[in-house]
């Protein structure tokens, strides 16, 4: 309940404040991360390990000692749990930005819209029109809807306080060192493969959850179940297009081509039917963002005082199980029957 409890809240921190202008302690994880990759780096995939290892173990311990500290303490734990989570979302944020984009390109100011897209993603800027703008826009929110809203949510629900820091410093690192380019060609993807692996489920309820609240945003269910279905592996990304194929859907417009980023370009396989995005399309992509939160964080909040329980329980008998199993028989090893009797005895009486 404490964890049920602290997720919302925390949702709640995010949609009401936003993130903390300053001395953001991802930011801090960030810099911290930068020192550790300085002592760490070496152009192979070892290194890159024992760095991955080192830079999430760290917060997940940290979770997990707190987690700890406050088993019997449930409104500690609910604050604890608050402001992880409120530390680690990103939707209030993402919303933002993609309002403000669309608010530009509707002025016609595309200077400044290039300018702001460094907020949402790290391609560059410097050639592109409102189409292009608006595509990377609606691109990048239908992504971080899950890397920043969904997979917290799901993994604070299902590993507390551990899995809320851990996942952030998962998706950090590999923001930091896991794209492509020649210095983290190897050192980048140990990190770049925990984050596909942690977003492998998020990211697959974002687009059923992106699919469902259509509607909020004068979508067809139908059409957005259809375009994830044909296009969602289309993606290089094996999480990406999940959400991406369900937001083109949505909205009704075709998404991927050519991306240019610093020093390297991409051609993507195309995603929806329809036009290409417009400014118009931004303050749609926002609003399905926003529904698609709030129906993950009520997900979450039940998760901890229904599944998860029923999943601890069985937990816990099978490891009582397992541990009472060995119990009888080093009990009754070499003991002949009263050896075995006294095992059953045993194991009856420590409460199985």
């Amino acid at each position: 309940m404490a964890n049920a409890v602290g997720l919302l809240a925390g949702f709640a921190l995010d949609r009401v404040l936003g993130d903390p202008s300053r001395w953001h302690p991802v930011a801090g994880f960030g810099q911290a991360a930068g020192a550790l990759e300085r002592r760490l780096y070496r152009p192979d995939r070892t290194a890159g390990t024992a760095f991955t290892a080192l830079a999430v173990g760290g917060p997940v311990l940290l979770g997990a000692v707190a987690a700890a500290a406050t088993r019997h303490r449930p409104v500690t734990r609910a604050v604890l749990v608050a402001a992880g989570t409120w530390t680690v979302l990103g939707g209030r944020t993402l919303r933002h930005e993609a309002t403000v984009m669309g608010r530009t390109l509707r002025d016609g100011d595309l200077p400044a819209a290039r300018r702001r897209l460094g907020h949402l993603c790290g391609r560059d800027p410097s050639t592109l029109g409102e189409s292009e703008l608006a595509r990377a826009t609606v691109e990048s929110v239908a992504e971080n809807t899950s890397d920043a809203v969904v997979a917290p949510l799901l993994w604070g629900a299902v590993a507390g306080l551990p899995g809320l820091l851990g996942y952030r410093a998962a998706n950090t690192l590999d923001a930091m060192v896991g794209h492509r380019s020649t210095r983290y060609a190897r050192f980048g993807t140990p990190a770049a493969r925990l984050d596909d692996a942690l977003n492998l489920v998020p990211s697959r309820l974002t687009g059923l959850l992106t699919i469902a609240v259509a509607p909020v945003a004068h979508g067809d269910r139908q059409r957005a179940l259809q375009v994830w279905r044909r296009d969602r592996n289309d993606h290089p990304s094996p999480n990406a297009g999940q959400c991406e194929a369900a937001m083109a859907g949505a909205l009704g417009v075709r998404l991927g081509g050519r991306n240019v980023y610093f020093g390297r370009s991409e051609v993507r396989p195309f995603l929806g039917d329809g036009p290409r995005p417009e400014a118009r399309h931004l303050k749609r992509a926002a609003r399905i963002s926003g529904a698609v939160g709030l129906a993950a964080v009520g997900l979450a909040a039940a998760y901890p005082v229904t599944l998860g329980r029923l999943v601890g329980a069985v937990s816990r008998r099978a490891l009582i199980g397992a541990v009472g199993r060995r119990g009888l028989v080093a009990a009754a090893g070499g003991r002949g029957l009263a050896g075995l009797a006294r095992g059953v005895g045993a194991w009856r009486g420590s409460g199985r």
